[in-house]
């Protein structure tokens, strides 16, 4: 199967990011925890209200399904038998209600067995990779 380019991605599958939950952004696996990270990306300050936040839910409510419901490993069974955990990676520290949802979402999450972390990460929430350039070994 020939590589996509991401502009070809981008037309089949929507741009990456919060706002479009039917992707994963980008699957990682953490070297020194060996746990598979399912990554979504947050380009956007923290100032767009509960659309803001029921968009980044119904992301990481797919995701929980992803991993919990065996399509995780089904596409990738290397990772069976590994952690996994749920990262938002945001352009901004969140504050305010935005502090307020996180905190409600990583407890979600780990009620569910999952771990969440919110990673600050200005100079890479905007960068892209298609799922060919996965990062684990």
């Amino acid at each position: 199967m020939d590589e996509m380019t991401r502009e070809q991605w981008i037309a089949e599958f929507g741009e990456p990011g919060v706002e479009n939950p039917s992707i994963v952004d980008l699957i990682e696996v953490d070297p020194a925890s060996g746990q598979v990270v399912l990554v979504m990306i947050e380009r956007r300050e923290w100032d767009k209200g509960p659309q803001q936040f029921r968009q980044i839910e119904e992301k990481i409510n797919r995701y929980m399904g992803y991993a919990l419901d065996g399509h995780l490993t089904s596409h990738y069974p290397q990772y069976e038998g590994k952690g996994v955990q749920i990262r938002l990676n945001c352009a901004q520290a969140p504050c305010g209600e935005a502090k307020a949802f996180v905190i409600a979402a990583e407890r979600a999450v780990r009620a569910r067995g999952l771990e969440f972390v919110v990673n600050v990460t200005p100079t890479h929430a905007t960068h892209w990779s298609s799922p060919t350039e996965e990062t684990a070994p």
